[in-house]
């Protein structure tokens, strides 16, 4: 065994070099337990995400799986990592949102959201008692007042703001491919960012896709809904993005 591995007994303890290995060791369940891919970018004035769609098994119902979800009708959350994390990081999500508009009113904006669920995971850091969840989730919405927003929040907590961020096993080459266009971005409108997210997906995972291996949602305009594409509307993006690479 190495030196280190009496640091790695409890969640709060650390190494002599400062690290904390239970930490580390959330962050890789995330990124590379589903072996998936996600990005995510904003617009002019709509926000997209997309990821792979994965069936384990044949015999299982292809709509049943899936790593994107609805928190309220203009928020959505694209979540990558062990999907049982996955889903109970939705529900308290939902929950969280719900809580909010019964006691202040009016909807959550997207940011506070992020915030109060970044608080959540960081408590989970605190105590030997409690795991981090095993789950890294974008969120998109449409701000009232600041336009489109991404946020991505980690298990440690952390939660930023991003043009286009991505997720997962190849995150690092898919943040690589959006910097070179950052700069369009913020002109792009909803079939651009949607077909930039496609289009960045594809690069980094080298291959074409067919409509029934990818999902993807959006949301456009301040008093737009997140959408999630059907498999047709994700053929129709894969032939305009063909076409235009004819």
């Amino acid at each position: 065994m190495s030196r280190d591995s009496n640091y790695d007994h409890h969640i709060s303890i650390f190494s002599p070099q400062g690290r904390l290995y239970q930490m580390e060791y959330a962050f890789k369940a995330a990124s590379s337990s589903s072996g998936q891919t996600a990005v995510s970018l904003r617009g002019a004035n709509s926000c997209a995400f997309v990821t792979q769609k994965k069936v384990p098994d044949r015999l299982m119902d292809p709509s049943s799986i899936t790593h994107i979800f609805s928190i309220t009708p203009k928020i959505g959350c694209l979540a990558t990592g062990m999907i049982a994390d996955c889903k109970a990081q939705v529900q308290r999500m939902r929950y969280e949102a719900a809580d909010f508009q019964f006691k202040y009113g009016y909807p959550i904006p997207v940011r506070v959201l992020a915030k109060r669920i970044a608080d959540i995971a960081q408590v989970n850091t605190q105590s030997a008692s409690m795991r981090p969840l095993a789950t890294v989730c974008i969120l998109i919405g449409v701000d009232d007042e600041k336009g489109p927003q991404v946020f991505k929040v980690d298990c440690a907590g952390h939660f930023l703001p991003f043009f286009g961020t991505a997720s997962g096993a190849k995150e690092q080459e898919a943040v690589n491919y959006l910097e070179k266009r950052v700069g369009d971005m913020k002109g792009y409108d909803k079939d651009q960012t949607v077909r930039t997210a496609i289009m960045c997906l594809g690069s980094v995972l080298g291959s074409d896709f067919r409509g029934s291996e990818i999902e993807v949602g959006y949301v456009e305009g301040k008093n737009g809904r997140f959408t999630v594409l059907t498999e047709e509307e994700i053929d129709a993006h894969l032939n305009a993005i063909a076409d235009a690479d004819a």
